[in-house]
């Protein structure tokens, strides 16, 4: 059984063979039960959350099968200890045998897929001449969305807005050789005059405001994965088209499934998944139109990242 580092993983990964990746599972429809969701509370701290996240392809017998397992846990006060929110394992398994092949670094696994997913989305949805990205939120996923979201669309320049201006500075710094690169002095500064906003902030109120949206947006919601997490209020998902990764985000994370459970919202005014945008069966209609892609993770997502290492590891 192989151990494979976070630079192992990025040693292979690209951020466009890492999307055509998922769009090929998406249509393929690779087999992906429902998460197993743990919230732990903790006296004095914020909960942590402990998931068990299965999944496994359906190619026949000799033919590359897999299967896997990430088990990933979410410490939202991590960040106070200088460590990253999520942390977390990948067991790639074959899918014939059961036999382990390897175990790789979760977080790097993790942060390449739910980009690249949000990118994916974004291939869709956002404007075609796409040039200016807001990021809400500076945390070790903010700088692969940034990346992500420029290898789909002719990004140019990035607002960033962070909670602790020192974090938004360091993101900036360290795309500044990329981008342009601003730091906003509130969350709406950031999002006007963007063509996207990327929001992963881990996020317990609202931060995009509806109002603020403006015709041609496309609001990529990413951090909000429980159901006491929110990034955009009521109104973003008013004004806008809405697709989501998978169902799951009907139902857990914040934003789309909080707006249901409360009322502020119907399910069936959400218009497809990432299977729906990976096939081609749903675009952006027009250049005027608001769209919203929320993503709460998907183990589809963790196996074709994974798979996709592998073979490269081995080619």
């Amino acid at each position: 059984m192989r151990i494979v580092s976070a630079q192992d993983i990025d040693s292979v990964l690209t951020f466009p063979s890492m999307i055509e990746a998922l769009r090929e599972a998406f249509v393929a429809g690779y087999h992906a039960p429902h998460r197993h969701h743990h919230e732990m509370g903790r006296a004095g701290v914020a909960a942590a959350t402990e998931l068990l996240m299965p999944a496994w392809t359906n190619d026949a017998p000799g033919k590359g099968a897999f299967l896997g397992v990430k088990i990933v846990s979410v410490f939202p006060d991590n960040g106070k200890l200088g460590l990253p929110a999520v942390q977390g394992v990948y067991l790639l398994q074959d899918g014939e045998t059961g036999e382990a092949l390897a175990v790789m670094e979760g977080k790097r696994l993790t942060a390449w897929r739910t980009a690249c997913a949000s990118a994916l989305a974004a291939r869709s949805l956002a404007r075609q001449d796409a040039s200016h990205l807001a990021m809400i939120g500076a945390g070790a996923q903010a700088p692969f969305l940034a990346r992500a979201h420029a290898a789909v669309r002719p990004i140019r320049k990035i607002t960033v807005w962070n909670r602790s201006e020192a974090g938004a500075r360091a993101l900036a710094d360290s795309l500044a050789d990329e981008f342009e690169v601003a730091v906003a002095p509130d969350p709406r500064a950031a999002v006007e005059g963007a063509d996207v906003i990327s929001c992963s902030p881990l996020s317990r109120d609202p931060i995009v405001k509806g109002a603020w949206l403006a015709p041609g947006q496309h609001l990529d919601l990413v951090g909000a994965f429980n159901l006491s997490m929110r990034e955009a209020d009521d109104e973003a998902l008013h004004r806008a088209r809405v697709f989501v990764d998978t169902d799951g985000a009907l139902v857990e994370g914040g934003d789309v499934a909080v707006a249901i459970r409360d009322g502020g919202y119907s399910a069936d005014k959400v218009e497809g998944d990432l299977a729906t945008l990976a096939r081609g069966d749903a675009a952006r209609r027009s250049d005027q139109e608001i769209t919203l892609f929320k993503s709460v993770g998907a183990s589809i997502e963790d196996l074709a990242a994974a798979v996709l290492t592998w073979r490269a590891l081995n080619a």
